[in-house]
């Protein structure tokens, strides 16, 4: 268990980071490469620009902004991308992002959680920008897992551990 609040919240992040990951990474493996990239209509996002795009914003809000790495985000490309990333590439960048994010949250220190930064012309505490970004790979993830049982038509079986049998209350 964390001795103090500030790491609770650091290690948290970190978790929720990592088993979003992994539900993505399953989410993927379970597609075809066509699967990843369709779209319902030119207003969507596919499976391949939610991941790409949470690449782009972990490196952005936690690698850049927390990790002071430079930011090199190209935000538009992620949407305009309409395939050339197959499943295998996407998981790549995705949990080498993820990595990378991880290892910039498991060395900030208490001290720097309400320290002002600047992510996205926004200016806001370390604490608010992991969260964040926390908040908003989780939003993602989300969405992910949404298409993916609507793709396969199948439960991806995440909460079976939660099911009883009807005869043991």
């Amino acid at each position: 268990m964390p001795d103090t609040i500030a790491n609770l919240f650091l290690e948290f992040s970190n978790d929720r980071l990592q088993l979003f990951t992994s539900r993505i990474v399953d989410c993927i493996g379970r597609l075809s490469n066509e699967q990843i990239w369709a779209r319902g209509s030119e207003n969507e996002n596919s499976i391949g620009n939610l991941v790409l795009h949470l690449c782009g914003n972990v490196q952005q809000w936690i690698v850049s902004g927390v990790g002071g790495e430079s930011d090199v985000r190209d935000r538009d490309s992620e949407f305009a991308a309409l395939g050339g990333v197959n499943a295998h590439e996407l998981q790549h960048r995705l949990e080498t992002t993820i990595h990378i994010a991880t290892a910039v949250i498991g060395t900030v220190p208490a001290s720097r959680l309400p320290e002002i930064i600047t992510v996205q012309n926004h200016q806001e505490a370390v604490l608010e920008v992991i969260y964040t970004a926390v908040e908003h790979f989780a939003q993602h993830t989300g969405q992910i897992i949404f298409a993916t049982k609507i793709l396969t038509g199948r439960d991806l079986g995440y909460y079976k551990h939660l099911n009883r049998p009807a005869d043991n209350p």
